[in-house]
C-alpha cells in the first residue's frame, strides 16, 4: 500500500517528510553560475553581486567577458523542486581566487556539484574541478554553450580536462530553465550511483 492509497479507512498516509539536497554550481568567472541558479529556481534567488570597479582590474580578467560589469562575491543562492517530495538547494561560489576561502564552508554538507565551463578559457574551471576531485565530492562538468564559441562533443571536453573515467559531461544552456533543470537531474542521478541511495536513485 503506498502513501497514496492511504489506509484501508480511507484516510491519506503521511508520505513523509521531504529531502532537501545541497548542490554546488562553481566554475571561473563570467562563465553563467548566477545565470544558472536565477534560471532554474522557483524562488527569487539571493545573489550578492557587486559592480566592478577600477580596484579590481588587476585581479579580474573580463577580456573574454567584457560586457560583465558585476561580481558575486560570497554567493548565489535558489531553490528548484525536482519532484513532490524531493527539493534541491543550489549555492552558487564565487569564480574568482580571492574569494576561494569561502568554498569550504559552501562545500560542507554538499551531495554534489555542477562545475560550469567555457570552452572559450576552459582553462578556468581547472580549479573546480581539482577541488572536487580532491576532496572526492561528486560533480560533473556542464559545458555552458556561448553563441560565439566553437562546439565540441562531451567527450573532447572530458579528454581536456583529463576527467577521471565517468565523470559525466553535458552541454547546456545556462539561461534555459529546462537545460538547467536537466543539468541537476543529471548530477543527482550521478551522486545517487556513487553513494546508492534508494532515496537518490529514485530520482528518475
Amino acid at each position: 500500500m503506498t502513501a497514496a492509497q492511504g489506509d484501508p479507512n480511507g484516510t491519506a498516509l503521511d508520505p513523509g517528510p521531504d529531502l532537501a539536497l545541497k548542490i554546488l554550481v562553481a566554475g571561473g568567472f563570467g562563465v553563467g553560475k548566477t545565470t544558472l541558479v536565477g534560471s532554474v529556481s522557483e524562488i527569487r534567488p539571493l545573489r550578492t553581486e557587486e559592480e566592478l570597479t577600477s580596484a579590481s582590474e588587476s585581479v579580474d580578467d573580463t577580456g573574454k567577458v567584457h560586457r560583465k560589469t558585476t561580481t558575486t562575491v560570497a554567493m548565489d543562492f535558489g531553490r528548484i523542486t525536482i519532484r513532490s517530495g524531493l527539493s534541491l538547494y543550489l549555492f552558487g561560489t564565487p569564480g574568482q581566487d580571492r574569494f576561494w576561502f569561502l568554498w569550504d564552508d559552501l562545500s560542507d554538507g554538499a551531495l554534489g556539484a555542477v562545475v560550469l565551463a567555457d570552452t572559450r578559457r576552459l582553462e578556468d574551471c581547472f580549479p573546480a574541478v581539482d577541488y572536487f576531485e580532491r576532496r572526492a565530492v561528486p560533480f560533473l562538468v556542464a559545458v555552458n554553450c556561448f553563441a560565439d564559441s566553437r562546439s565540441y562533443a562531451a567527450d573532447e571536453v572530458a579528454h581536456a580536462l583529463d576527467l577521471d573515467r565517468g565523470t559525466p559531461v553535458v552541454l547546456c544552456d545556462a539561461r534555459d530553465r529546462d537545460s538547467g533543470k536537466e543539468v541537476l537531474i543529471r548530477l543527482v542521478e550521478h551522486a545517487g550511483r556513487r553513494y546508492t541511495s534508494p532515496v537518490l536513485d529514485s530520482v528518475g
